[in-house]
């Protein structure tokens, strides 16, 4: 076999490996190689673990075995304390809980200064700097950012982006040149826009694609004048009733705006907005809050629904599309019977199916003369036994009418043998169905369709063929080469993969189709050409530097010793790891595929370690610049991949924690279901220099690490779902010396150490004694779950024996990671933003001014000046340490 292919793949697995409602993928769901796979063995066998890893969001219930091969509860511990469990275990968040958040921090002080963004500028995934094999440059997405999950645009040239965490975007020239217009909400994470007749902007908050990042959002908001104004709290439709919900789609019709969320089908005037809104239907109205079972494990899950469709000649007429995508029996298609009552669609339907186990996550879509519906069907069924995709099929109704009968015109076959990039036995067209979706008609051509999956497919027969417009990627293509002067006029530039949101508009006249992905907004011609594989030749990337939606979990900062000043890297949600030198103009992708945890050099910011997944650690120590070579051969390239055996074992969580110890940078620790030290640094080479110095335990793993001086902290979980949840401490040396579990109290009362996630230490540069945790989750004024407790931030003086909670005034929001900065100060990272307390202080401050969207990672600059704040949705931001004085 020849030497082992490395590249990786755009495909989100962190939008799989998510908090709870597990799905079943059997062992047979690993690809093979294959004539058509840009990968090799090594990536291959990384992907089938990866699938073995798949569980999804809302809630921790294992579905029971159907007779399949009974592997589902294999699918459960090692990977499951994902980036939403850390929020809600151990128990179910009550409503309301951010909004409370954002409140408290509100009125906190402020501290002087203010926040930079250092990453608004152009991010170039095709970087040919970065070609190195471990890059995904060359895969022909371009210019990137965060991902969209909603897009809406009129015929002045306005389009609107509303981005997953990063608040939503206007463009005044038919794409680019954007600017921010939901800062002064509370939730910046979208869950649909629409444009109403009348021109106006709705912006239903809560990103709905169920992935493991997602926020949770504040209601619906209206714009009335969405081309030169902003959104304000002022603007919220209605009451309290949507907050705390995400919102998958907003539908006009009757009068009304209806909203599918995750807590059923919503209605409100669209002319009076005060007032509260009306719950149209719930399937399950016990487990709503309030609800005598709102407390269940399950509750979060019970109601929610997907879209509304709604006939355009008798908007009496309505179907709703309900259910939870890894399935449940209340799901399936509804309608109102004439004494008024919802009743589930049971035959009549045509090939549209109405059995509960095949309708999932659904999007509708209907042409403007009003004479064809669309719509997309996930299958539960085909997610929890098909290892190829999770998709039902395409659908049209012909008579105009959401009540039918459908037709099916594209199933995933199909779609793979027009010109999809996704051929792969285990990862085929809509592998990802119940997260990737979205659906339009050309306004002037009701058989003209567009529909997003990984990929962006184009009809102009009302589906009777397909073209794979938006291919995943290059890479498995005979026009592709790794060498830029190969590729040019070869290979047309694509849109990234993992499409969410879609609109069509026009700009001087001219109609343009706007998608928005998991690597940000692109546009085409509605009418555009297409090379002979059906792929489009015409896509731009809108991604100009002037959005920086980019979801960052790490951050790091080294001396640039070729330029001057520092580089600064990063690692993102399904946007591999950004590099920017102190010179650049651009910032490149070093690293493909999800960039997780990140160890930058101070002394030398070209010695990067990369975390991927599960700690597959790629190292570099040329910033993974290629020579030139332009090689696919592995034993060549610039980049080393360095994983400990957790990662071959998957015994590590999805972004695994990595961290250098803070006195001697060649001393680094990795945590999965072992705690690992290697002390070569930069220069290490092999996965077989790790040593494992601590066992935590079968079922645990870390959350945490940090080192100093050779003293090593990690925090852990096992299990770390909300069912039986639990946490704890180990503390020992660097050399494999001295390590024991901490005693921690199991009902985190009086004080103590909650029994929440545990989600970062930060150690005093003067006493490795002398450390802060910090502490996802809510308190137990919203986490009812077992030894919740209350506090966020808490001091040992004595290498973690005993903890004091120093939380104080700090608000009731999960905390992600905290630096001790060299005044003696503690800076904070939640999910809202960062706060401070100076020294000498009990009382905590707010640092600047950013919008609502989580810090997750907080890191000093090689001198200690500056202070980096990894936002997972607005960028990098920097802020001098003098300023939080």
């Amino acid at each position: 076999m020849s030497a082992p292919t490395r590249r990786r793949r755009w495909l989100t697995l962190c939008a799989i490996t998510a908090t709870a409602g597990l799905v079943a993928i059997p062992a047979s769901a690993a690809p093979g190689p294959h004539s058509g796979s840009p990968f090799g063995a090594r990536t291959l066998a990384r992907l089938a673990a990866e699938r073995q890893q798949s569980v999804g969001t809302m809630s921790p219930k294992v579905k029971e075995d159907d007779g399949d091969d009974g592997n589902e509860a294999d699918e459960i511990a090692e990977g499951a304390d994902q980036y939403a469990e850390a929020r809600t275990s151990p128990g179910i968040v009550a409503p309301g809980a951010y909004g409370a958040a954002w409140t408290s921090l509100s009125k906190l002080p402020r501290t002087g200064g203010s926040w930079r963004n250092i990453t608004d500028l152009p991010y170039d995934s095709d970087d040919a700097r970065y070609r190195d094999i471990d890059s995904n440059s060359s895969g022909g997405s371009g210019r990137v950012t965060g991902r969209m999950a909603a897009m809406a645009a009129d015929d002045d040239g306005y389009v609107y982006a509303g981005s997953a965490g990063g608040g939503v975007w206007r463009s005044r020239s038919g794409g680019g040149h954007w600017q921010p217009i939901s800062d002064r909400l509370p939730a910046q994470s979208t869950g649909a826009l629409a444009l109403d007749g009348g021109g106006r902007l709705w912006l239903g908050t809560g990103e709905a694609t169920t992935n493991a990042d997602a926020y949770l959002g504040s209601g619906v908001y209206l714009l009335s004048d969405p081309h030169h104004g902003t959104f304000s709290t002022r603007s919220r439709v209605g009451g309290d009733e949507l907050e705390s919900t995400t919102i998958h789609e907003l539908r006009f019709g009757g009068g009304k705006v209806w909203a599918a969320t995750s807590e059923g089908v919503w209605s409100h005037s669209t002319k009076k907005l005060s007032g509260a809104w009306k719950l149209e239907y719930a399937p399950n109205p016990d487990y709503l809050p309030g609800g005598p079972k709102a407390d269940d494990p399950d509750a979060a899950y019970k109601n929610i629904t997907n879209d509304i469709a709604i006939d355009p000649k008798n908007p009496s007429k309505v179907v709703l599309a309900v259910g939870w995508r890894s399935g449940d029996d209340y799901n399936g298609f509804y309608t109102k019977e004439s004494k008024g009552a919802w009743t589930r669609i049971s035959s009549g339907f045509g090939d549209l199916p109405t059995d509960a186990d095949d309708v999932g996550s659904v999007t509708f879509a209907r042409s403007a003369d009003g004479s064809r519906y669309y719509a997309i069907d996930q299958s539960p069924e085909q997610l929890n036994t098909n290892p190829d995709s999770g998709l039902e099929g395409i659908y049209v109704s012909k008579s105009g009418s959401p009540s039918g009968p459908w037709t099916k015109i594209a199933d995933y076959q199909g779609l793979a043998a027009d010109g999809s990039a996704l051929t792969s036995p285990g990862y085929m067209p809509g592998v990802q169905a119940w997260y990737n979706q979205f659906l339009t008609v050309d306004p002037a051509d009701p058989e003209h369709v567009y529909a997003g999956l990984e990929e962006v497919y184009e009809s102009k027969d009302g589906g009777t063929s397909w073209s794979a417009v938006g291919p995943y990627w290059n890479f498995g293509f005979s026009c592709w080469s790794i060498d830029p002067a190969k590729q040019t006029g070869d290979c047309n530039p694509t849109t990234h993969s993992d499409q969410h949101g879609v609109a069509i508009g026009s700009y001087h006249g001219k109609s343009f189709v706007y998608v928005g992905n998991d690597g940000g907004v692109y546009k085409r011609p509605v009418d555009g050409t297409q090379d002979s594989s059906g792929h489009a030749t015409d896509w731009t990337s809108l991604n100009d530097g002037t959005i920086d939606t980019l979801q960052y979990y790490s951050v790091g900062i080294g001396k640039d010793l070729a330029h001057g000043g520092v580089s600064v890297t990063g690692g993102l949600q399904d946007n591999g790891q950004s590099i920017l030198r102190s010179n650049d103009k651009v910032m490149g992708s070093n690293f493909g595929g999800d960039g997780g945890d990140t160890l930058t050099d101070p002394a030398n910011g070209c010695n990067i370690a990369e975390e991927y997944v599960y700690l597959s650690i790629q190292v570099t120590q040329n910033c993974a610049v290629n020579g030139g070579s332009w090689i696919t051969d592995a034993s060549k390239a610039t980049s080393y991949n360095v994983a400990p055996a957790d990662n071959a074992t998957s015994e590590a969580r999805f972004i695994a924690p990595l961290a250098a110890d803070a006195k001697n940078s060649s001393t680094w620790i990795a945590g999965g279901r072992h705690i690992w030290v290697q002390t070569h640094g930069y220069a290490i080479r092999s996965g077989d220099e790790w040593k494992s110095v601590y066992d935590l335990g079968a079922g645990r793993t870390a959350t945490a690490v940090a080192a100093s001086g050779g003293k090593v902290y990690a925090a852990w979980c096992g299990p770390c779902n909300n069912q039986g949840f639990a946490r704890g401490i180990s503390v020992g040396n660097a050399d494999g010396t001295g390590w024991h579990d901490i005693a921690l109290p199991a009902t985190g009362a009086n004080g103590t150490v909650p029994n929440r996630y545990l989600s970062g230490f930060a150690i005093d540069p003067k006493n490795a004694d002398h450390v802060f945790l910090t502490v996802n989750g809510f308190s137990r004024q919203w986490t009812e779950g077992p030894g919740a407790g209350v506090g966020h931030v808490f001091e040992s003086t004595n290498g973690g024996a005993t903890w004091k909670d120093i939380s104080k005034n700090f608000p009731d929001v999960p905390a992600d990671s905290a630096v001790v900065t060299p005044n003696g100060g503690l800076a904070v990272a939640t999910d809202l933003g960062v706060v401070y307390r100076a020294p000498g202080r009990t009382s905590w401050q707010r640092v600047g001014s950013l919008p609502a969207v989580a810090v997750l990672q907080l890191k000093l600059s090689p001198d200690g000046s500056t202070l980096y704040a990894a936002t997972h949705g607005r960028g990098i931001y920097t802020i001098k340490v003098r300023d939080c004085d």
